[in-house]
């Protein structure tokens, strides 16, 4: 049976935290008796970049501004799809290769729209929360989005594909919460 009430933002866990991340206690709160589908995203810390073996990672954040937006992104997604909870979990501080340095996990009665949601969730995250990546490599640092290191000759450049709207035209989002 669906929930007569809508979910209000107070429902939303929000946290930036320098402790390791327990995916378990967002999945928990997120889920409730009206869910038919829990979605995560674990984003982890993976060993290379940019053709570099990387060492580990340092995230900043400007803490007040990045609480806020992704308050602001969970009303987003809630506005836009028909989903129940969202918990957003972001690392700060050193990170160890291997580690979780965001994790999302948005509840929903039905899959598509709690898939569509979380990837607005992280696709919005990384391009508007201000929070800060440092990559550590053997040979030198930068910061993530900053100024590459050289390739080395035999290795072309990471090439990322545009986002698949699969059955939509760009620029609209298939599952989206219809309009009231």
């Amino acid at each position: 049976m669906m929930s007569t009430t809508a979910p209000k933002p107070e429902s939303d866990l929000i946290l930036l935290t320098r402790d390791p991340i327990d995916p378990q206690t967002l999945v928990r709160h997120v889920r409730t008796p009206a869910d038919g589908a829990v979605v995560t995203f674990d984003g982890c810390v993976r060993n290379q970049s940019h053709n570099r073996r990387t060492l580990y990672l340092d995230y900043e954040a400007y803490e007040s501004m990045a609480v806020a937006k992704l308050h602001e992104i969970a009303a987003a997604a809630r506005a836009q799809f028909a989903i129940d909870r969202v918990a957003i979990a972001h690392r700060l501080g050193r990170l160890q290769i291997g580690e979780t340095s965001v994790f999302i996990a948005v509840s929903s009665p039905h899959r598509p729209a709690a898939f569509d949601a979380c990837r607005f969730l992280i696709d919005t995250l990384k391009r508007t929360v201000p929070i800060w990546k440092k990559e550590y490599f053997e040979d030198g640092a930068l910061w993530a989005d900053g100024e590459l290191p050289p390739s080395p000759k035999n290795n072309p450049p990471e090439v990322h594909a545009p986002f698949d709207t699969r059955n939509g035209t760009p620029g609209t989002t298939p599952n989206a919460k219809p309009a009231s």
